[in-house]
Order: structure tokens, then C-alpha cells, then sequence
């Protein structure tokens, strides 16, 4: 696809200023700065911080993506943004930005959704997305179960977490066994050298009949069981406790999609966000799809946390489309729906 319109995408939903650019689904840059280790020590993401580090990011890190795909200003053909969902103040800078360069360069704007941008970004690495495919997205914020008829145009949400995110559960638990802020990478860690089978932590609405999660519960369980050991003078293996809680939340999460994959009858299923670069949920999700004849999906971990290249794979399928571009008025938009792909 050398002929293809090349996009620049840019993402500001949460702590990482990320830029991306593609030539159809070939990735030509993806240069991500972020501000985690100012947010570090406050145990979680700071919105005002997470904002005035991207608004201090943003310029050199175009220039970066730039340079990286050896290309100028004038070589791009869209600007694609992410417009929601996400944290408000960081969205408006990403927003401005995009109508900035947009206007400046002459050139269409597309506003998308954040998540539906998890999804397409696997194109990059795997092709086009068979039509249907059931995605499971799993973040900080977010865990879904979608049916996918068209990235570009059409996604259908199926089930959704009620309480906490997978993500947020894991950051959570990891402050309690006192591991560093973010929780998931070092929790994967610390889970290989414990055993899953351990503790016995609860599944939360693992046979309620919908496709919905719940990780509050599991969370909670995690603190009482740990809280009694600590009360009973008894030592905690945090590997142990690691792994236990690791397997509770990717027993839920591939069971979950693959009950989606049979109710809809779709046999092709992607994961993607942060948490989908999980090495335990990237196996236990291949060992099922494969006892089940499902075919699996899963971006290298680089593209499961938040990127630019998602953002502008995603505009890159809606120019392919034919999607008229967006307003330059258009809003950031902090709970932008799933079913909402283009602003």
C-alpha cells in the first residue's frame, strides 16, 4: 500500500503522549514520552500533571515521529486524534493539537475513539481484522467485551466492567503487596516465581449469564486475605499471592470472551490494552483459543499499552473507508461511548 495516505495519530488520554504515523497498516513511526514516573509517587495518574506534561511533550515528540519515519510536514495526508474516552484535561490537549495541525497542514481531521483504536492497532501487526471478530480490551480504565463487524465504522459493546477495571485491580493489589506503581508489569513478575493454584481468590461473575466483569470484589479479597496473614503473624510469599490473584483475573477475562466467540458464533478474537501484554493472559487466552478452534489475536506488548500508532491506524481505516472527516469544533469527549467510533 505505498500509495496509501499516510497519518499522523495522536494520543493524549491518559499519562503517555503518543504519536504515531502509517501508510495504510504499515507502522512508519511510533514514539511514545511518558509521564508515569511523575505520577509514580502519587500511587496512581494525577490529571493535572498527566495534562501539562503532555502539553510540554507534545511538540518534540511530533518532531520525533517525524524523524523516525524520515518524513516533513508536508508528507502527511490526516491527522487522527484521540477524542475520548480518557481523562478530560489530557484529551483537550490532544484535541487542540490535532485541529492545530490539521488547520496548519491543510489536511482532514479525524477524531476517534480510544478504544476502538486498541482494536485496530493489531492491523499493524497481523493485517486487516477479519469481519466479525469479538475484541477483549483490558486497561486501566477499561474492560470490554466487543463485537467488532467493522473497526472503522461499526463496534457493538457486549459486556463491560461494573466496578473496577482489570488494570485498576492490578494496581491496586500490587500497593498492597507493596510492589511499584504501575501494578501490572510487576505483578506479572513477581507471579512466576509463585504458584496460581495457591490461594483460592473469588471469580467475580464468572457464571452470572452476562458478558460483564467484576474485579472489586477479588481486589477486596486480596487486602482481607493479606490483612489476616499480617494480623496473624504469618509470613505472605508475594509471589504466591502474585499469581493467585493473576490467574482469578485472566481465569474471568478468557472466559468471558470465549463464552462471546460461541453466543455470537465468531471464531476470530483479539485482545488488546495494557493489560493484554499480561504474559499469563496472553497464554491462558492461546490455550483456550486453541482447545476451542478460535484464533487469536494479540499485539506485541509495544502496542497494548496507549500509542499514537493505534490512533492513526484506526484514522488510516476510516480515510480507507470513505468516513467523512471530523469538525474542527469537535469536543474531547471524557466517557465517549465504545459505540461512538468517530467524533
Amino acid at each position: 500500500m505505498t500509495d496509501a495516505p499516510v497519518v499522523l495519530g495522536i494520543e493524549t488520554s491518559c499519562d503517555e503522549t503518543g504519536i504515531g504515523i502509517v501508510r495504510g497498516h504499515t507502522l512508519l513511526a511510533n514514539t511514545v514520552a511518558s509521564s508515569m514516573d511523575e505520577h509514580a509517587r502519587f500511587g496512581g495518574v494525577v490529571p493535572e500533571v498527566a495534562s501539562r506534561a503532555h502539553l510540554e511533550a507534545m511538540t518534540p515528540t511530533v518532531e520525533a515521529a517525524l524523524a523516525e519515519a524520515g518524513l516533513a510536514f508536508s508528507d502527511i495526508d490526516a491527522i487522527a486524534v484521540t477524542a475520548g474516552p480518557g481523562l478530560a484535561g489530557a484529551l483537550l490537549v490532544g484535541v487542540a493539537a490535532a485541529k492545530s495541525y490539521a488547520l496548519g497542514l491543510g489536511v482532514p481531521l479525524y477524531g476517534v475513539n480510544h478504544l476502538a483504536a486498541h482494536v485496530a492497532v493489531d492491523q499493524l501487526e497481523h493485517g486487516p481484522l477479519p469481519k466479525p471478530c469479538i475484541a477483549l480490551l483490558v486497561s486501566g480504565g477499561h474492560s470490554s467485551l466487543l463485537l467488532v463487524p467493522d473497526v472503522a465504522e461499526e463496534v457493538i459493546s457486549l459486556g463491560a466492567t461494573v466496578d473496577d477495571a482489570a488494570g485498576e485491580a492490578f494496581d491496586k493489589v500490587a500497593r498492597v503487596l507493596g510492589l511499584p506503581f504501575p501494578g501490572g508489569p510487576h505483578i506479572d513478575k513477581a507471579a512466576r516465581e509463585g504458584s496460581g493454584s495457591a490461594i483460592a481468590f473469588p471469580r467475580g461473575k464468572i457464571d452470572d449469564g452476562t458478558l460483564d466483569f467484576s474485579f472489586s470484589g477479588l481486589k477486596t479479597a486480596v487486602a482481607r486475605w493479606i490483612e489476616a496473614r499480617e494480623a496473624a503473624g504469618e509470613p505472605i510469599h508475594v509471589p504466591d499471592v502474585a499469581a493467585s490473584f493473576q490467574e482469578a483475573v485472566v481465569d474471568v477475562l478468557t472466559r468471558k470472551a470465549l463464552q462471546a466467540c460461541r453466543k455470537y458464533d465468531v471464531h476470530d478474537l483479539l485482545i488488546g490494552g495494557g493489560v493484554a501484554a499480561n504474559s499469563r493472559l496472553r497464554a491462558l487466552a492461546q490455550e483456550r483459543c486453541d482447545a476451542a478452534g478460535v484464533r487469536l489475536r494479540v499485539p506485541r506488548p509495544g502496542l497494548c499499552t496507549d500509542n499514537g500508532a493505534m490512533v492513526a491506524a484506526l484514522g488510516s481505516d476510516m480515510v480507507a473507508a470513505g468516513v467523512a472527516p471530523s469538525s474542527l469544533q469537535i469536543p474531547a469527549d471524557s466517557s465517549l461511548p465504545i459505540t461512538t467510533v468517530h467524533v
